[in-house]
């Protein structure tokens, strides 16, 4: 891999479980598609560096679980008219 794939690999690897952040998020603080971010924290990491690979993977893990409450919670907001901030 080039230098640079790597050290984003890294980059993006940290960022999420540091925030426990989903790669949407991580993707538009980086600037760069989620696929990108996906192929990066779930494939390139684990040549790199297999234990930050183990924590990226139970972070998405959780966020896979996740995923229906964010997702009423947008449905709420959107049909009560509600901010994130508000709501």
């Amino acid at each position: 891999m080039k230098g640079y794939i790597e050290e984003r690999a890294l980059e993006l690897a940290k960022y999420i479980v540091e925030n426990k952040t989903t790669v949407r998020a991580a993707a538009g603080k980086f600037g760069i598609s989620k696929s990108t971010v996906h192929k990066d924290v779930s494939e390139r990491i684990l040549f790199l560096h297999s234990e930050l690979a183990r924590e990226v993977k139970q972070v998405l893990e959780n966020n896979k679980e996740e995923r229906h409450i964010r997702g009423g919670y947008a449905t709420k907001v959107k049909y009560l008219g509600l901010t994130a901030k508000n709501g």
